[in-house]
C-alpha cells in the first residue's frame, strides 16, 4: 500500500495521543526498500524487530545470535540519515527500529527528533526503542528528554505507555552523568510511587523497581557497546 495515510487503533495510543496520527510511506520519498532491508532484515527467523522486541539477544546462551547482532552493527553504521528519516515517518515497526539503529551508531543529530516523539507517544512501542537510543546518546540534553517525558507522562496514571523505560534510561543517565534527574520522582509517596501503586498489576512487581528499570538499561545499553567494539 502505498502513500500517506492515517491510522487509528492499535497503531496510535488512543488515550494520549493527538488525534489521528499520520503516516508517511517510505516509497514517497524514494527510500521504497527501507521497510524490507532494515525492519524485516530476516536472515533466518523472526523479523528484526520483532527480535529487538522479544529482547532474546540479551541472552545469547538461549539460542546462537552472532550473526543477528553482526548485522544490527552492521546496518547501524550502513543506514543513512535519509532512510533513518523516512523509517521514522512511518508505523511503528519503522520507527521502533529505527531507534534501535540511532541508538547503536549514537547519531545524536536525531535526539530532538527522538524526543520529540517520544513525548508525542503516538504510536505503541517505539516509545521504549526512543528511550534506548536517549540512554546511549547519554548527554544531559538527552536527560533533560527523558525528563520532559516523565514530566507529562507520570501524572498519567491511566496510561501504561513509556515510563518504566524512560525511567530506567534516565537513571542510566544520571549515574554516568553524575546528574539527579531522576531523583524528585522517586520520592517517597512522589509521581513514580503514586504511578506504580494506582495498578494492582504493577504495585508489587519487582520488574518495576527503580533498581530493576535502571538495570535493563543498563543490559541493552552495555549489550550494544559489544556490538559496536572493534
Amino acid at each position: 500500500m502505498s502513500g500517506s495515510r492515517e491510522v487509528t487503533g492499535v497503531e496510535a495510543h488512543v488515550a494520549g495521543a493527538t488525534g489521528r496520527v499520520v503516516l508517511r510511506d517510505p516509497r514517497d520519498s524514494g527510500h521504497g526498500d527501507v521497510v524490507q532491508r532494515y525492519v524485516v532484515a530476516k536472515g533466518g527467523g523472526p523479523p528484526r524487530y520483532l527480535r529487538l522486541l522479544g529482547g532474546r539477544f540479551l541472552h545469547p546462551g538461549q539460542e546462537p545470535e552472532d550473526d543477528f547482532v553482526r548485522r544490527i552493527a552492521e546496518d547501524a553504521a550502513a543506514v543513512t540519515d535519509e532512510e533513518l528519516d523516512a523509517l521514522l515517518a512511518y508505523e511503528w515497526r519503522s520507527r521502533f527500529t529505527a531507534a534501535w539503529l540511532i541508538g547503536v551508531d549514537r547519531r545524536d543529530r536525531f535526539r530532538e527528533r527522538l524526543g520529540a516523539l517520544l513525548l508525542a507517544s503516538e504510536v505503541c512501542y517505539a516509545g521504549g526503542a526512543y528511550c534506548f537510543a536517549l540512554a546511549r546518546l547519554g548527554t544531559r540534553a538527552d536527560a533533560e528528554l527523558l525528563t520532559a517525558y516523565l514530566d507529562r507522562y507520570l501524572p498519567r496514571t491511566d496510561l501504561r505507555y513509556d515510563q518504566p523505560k524512560a525511567l530506567g534510561s534516565l537513571l542510566r543517565l544520571d549515574a554516568a552523568l553524575g546528574t539527579s534527574y531522576a531523583e524528585r520522582f522517586l520520592a517517597p509517596d512522589g509521581l513514580w510511587d503514586t504511578w506504580v501503586g494506582s495498578s494492582p498489576l504493577l504495585r508489587d512487581d519487582p520488574v518495576f523497581t527503580p533498581e530493576r528499570l535502571r538495570g535493563w538499561s543498563d543490559l541493552r545499553c552495555d549489550f550494544a557497546d559489544g556490538w559496536t567494539r572493534p
